[in-house]
């Protein structure tokens, strides 16, 4: 063919595929029932002629000549119904970049989705002092790429900052990984926090109360999270020696945190994210338990249970255990165990909180010799006293090449983002010297996915499964051992963590820059910018309807279901809309078994495969795994017991569970 190119909406040339025209004919004919292949060929020859005789490489065809000569062929070959479609397709198409383009004032890419422009517009991109949007997603990139690439020059002589810069920029335009949303929304800018996760101390003082207030609210101004554990404060009525009084107590203290979180709203763009640990000893344990019974009570804290192995040893023989003063460490009641953790399991089974922490089993796993007692807001990352942790996540759904796994892509992925983790420790600018110190300290990272559940789906393999359980080790081991490789190149440039030496990675002899490099974060938004599923989590939901124009509502299906409900030749938009309201397959006659058994929603998922999937991520993980457990709405209280039981035993490092419709404010409804 004399045409190999083909230029896109934004300007770039591209190689030509003729693939593509099959494709579009084929979406269109089999929404009105009538594609065959066989007879698409000559369709496709005609138009490939027509581009011959219009185009060549100097003068070289746009999309839209292409689809313009699609509608005219289609019509000369009297496919009535398909150019219909064809066309009313390529109107909701233009709509929806329209649409893109008010929202950005610039083109954006097909692959960034309305949704995602939305929240990058509301969270992310900068705005001038009247809040207009001033930038686009490729310019964002293009920012954040720069500022962290520039740290190379601290540690090489004669760094290509330029070469630096185009490879972060690349990997994060076509989405195969994202920072943190703090690195997004604030490198290159003049406050370049940049980290998501702090832990800070709360000191069982007056005056060190409010400096960790103060220190937090700085943290939530720029959109980052914070971690605290409550157990070092005097329970209620305990005596405070300089006024002769009794304590307001440890839960007292949470409230004023959570007030104070109100106020600041993080970076102007949203609210702060925390996370309150109490340990099972303290003696408001049962306060803590029931703290948020209330749904319009602490809602920027997710608030979980510290456990200890002697703990969950006396539950299993029912027996009491002690409550502890943190003050005078006296013995001050005891409980009985069972009762307790079936209390903080009822509580879970009416609203999703508290969730509880295997602390004992968190440093158990630590690779440094000092105790960890904080977690980050979604405890994806144990973390000490006044330390912070950078988190990226891999865009797994881009690996996935003719139903197999394209290791090599990962890999090179994984190096990209563990050399752009490792920067974001010293690009941060720190809310006090002594985090910068203890953070620079130990320069963790965590590494962690997402969409996972869209690539099972494109391996053809049902979430709840061995094989998935099987897929989920195999990808978090190569993820870990390769993060870990990419460490140890950076260590011999660099050199090692300040902390080696107190570190086990001393003792196997080794180097290692970081002193962990992976974590499995929830990623909430920036899954939705990556347009893949969030984490490790199944999915939400198949297909939903978007708003767009003035109410206007247009149809978004899974781009992996509706691929091979369109092979199968069972798609059409009405069906869709009824998999819209119903949200699980299980309902439709219609869709055959094997798609059944492969497109699983989350609450087609039984409750122990989804702790299975999270302890085979977090066998490989050097941090934790945030994930939820989300089970049906007749669940039971004793089905909650048993999650935590076998989290407990698969060796995860903590777990939450969430049952539909526990809470007024759920964001996606089944129906009945």
């Amino acid at each position: 063919m004399s045409v190999t190119k083909i230029k896109k909406r934004d300007g770039t040339i591209v190689d030509f595929d003729p693939e593509k025209i099959y494709n579009a004919i084929s979406k269109a004919a089999e929404a009105v029932g009538s594609y065959d292949r066989e007879k698409t060929k000559p369709v496709v020859a005609k138009i490939l002629n027509y581009v011959e005789q219009q185009f060549n490489d100097k003068n070289i065809p746009t999309i839209e000549d292409m689809q313009d000569i699609v509608e005219r062929v289609l019509i000369e070959e009297g496919h009535v119904k398909t150019v219909k479609v064809y066309i009313l397709y390529r109107e909701e198409q233009a709509k929806v970049r329209q649409k893109k383009q008010e929202l950005v004032g610039g083109f954006v890419d097909k692959n960034m989705s309305l949704n995602a422009l939305k929240i990058l517009k509301e969270k992310y991109l900068l705005q001038d002092n009247s809040g207009n949007t001033i930038e686009t997603p490729e310019q964002m990139f293009r920012r954040v790429a720069k500022a962290i690439a520039l740290i190379d020059k601290d540690y090489e002589k004669e760094p290509d900052i330029k070469a630096v810069e185009e490879e972060f920029f690349q990997s994060m335009n076509n989405l195969e990984f994202l920072p943190n949303s703090p690195c997004l929304m604030n490198a290159g800018t003049e406050m370049q926090q940049v980290i998501s996760c702090f832990g800070l101390p709360i000191n069982d003082s007056l005056e060190g109360i409010y400096d960790t207030l103060k220190i937090a609210a700085k943290i939530h101004k720029y959109g980052s999270g914070t971690g605290f554990n409550f157990s070092t404060l005097r329970p209620r009525d305990d005596m405070i020696n300089s006024t002769k009084g009794g304590s307001s107590g440890a839960l007292s203290f949470l409230k004023l945190f959570d007030s104070s979180t109100s106020i600041i709203k993080q970076g102007g763009k949203r609210r702060g994210a925390n996370m309150a640990i109490i340990h099972v000893t303290h003696p408001e344990i049962l306060n803590f338990i029931s703290a948020k019974e209330d749904p319009a009570q602490l809602t920027n804290f997710n608030i979980s249970i510290a456990i200890t192995d002697k703990f969950m040893d006396a539950v299993q023989k029912n027996k009491f255990y002690d409550l502890i003063n943190p003050r005078t460490k006296k013995v001050v009641r005891q409980l009985p165990a069972k009762e307790v953790f079936d209390l903080i399991a009822r509580q879970a089974w009416k609203n999703g909180e508290p969730g509880v922490l295997f602390i004992d089993t968190i440093n158990k796993k630590n690779y440094l010799s000092q105790k960890i007692q904080i977690t980050s807001a979604c405890a994806e990352a144990p973390l000490y006293e006044n330390e912070a942790c950078p988190l990226a996540s891999l865009n797994v759904s881009r690996s996935v090449e003719n139903k197999k796994i394209n290791w090599e892509k990962i890999k090179k992925t994984i190096y990209t983002a563990v050399h752009f983790l490792d920067n974001m420790i010293d690009a941060n600018q720190y809310p006090t010297e002594e985090i910068e110190k203890i953070t620079k300290s130990n320069r963790k990272i965590g590494l962690g996915i997402m969409g996972f559940a869209d690539m099972l789906f494109q391996l053809e393999i049902p979430y709840n499964s061995k094989e998935a359980v099987d897929t989920a080790e195999k990808l978090m081991r190569f993820i870990k051992a390769e993060s870990r490789k990419a460490s140890i190149e950076l260590a011999e440039k660099r050199g090692s963590f300040p902390n080696y030496k107190e570190s086990r990675f001393a003792k196997k002899g080794f180097k290692m820059r970081n002193a962990t490099t992976t974590a499995v974060a929830p990623t909430g938004t920036i899954s939705i910018i990556a347009g893949c599923s969030s984490g490790i989590e199944p999915a939400f939901a198949l297909a939903y309807m978007q708003k767009i124009f003035g109410g206007e509502e247009i149809l978004q299906v899974n781009k992996n279901f509706e691929a091979k409900a369109r092979e199968k030749q069972v798609y059409t938009d009405e069906l869709m809309k009824k998999i819209v309201q119903m949200g699980s397959l299980k309902w439709f006659n219609e869709i055959p078994a094997d798609l059944k058994k492969i497109f699983v929603i989350s609450y087609d998922v039984e409750a122990k495969w989804h702790v299975k999937i999270q302890a085979a991520f977090q066998k490989f993980t050097d941090n934790a795994v945030s994930k939820s457990v989300n089970l049906p709405e007749d669940a039971h209280k004793e089905d909650v017991v048993k999650v935590f039981k076998t989290a407990y035993g698969l060796g995860c490092k903590g777990i939450t569970v969430y049952r539909d419709k526990s809470r007024e404010d759920q964001i996606i409804n089944q129906l009945n």
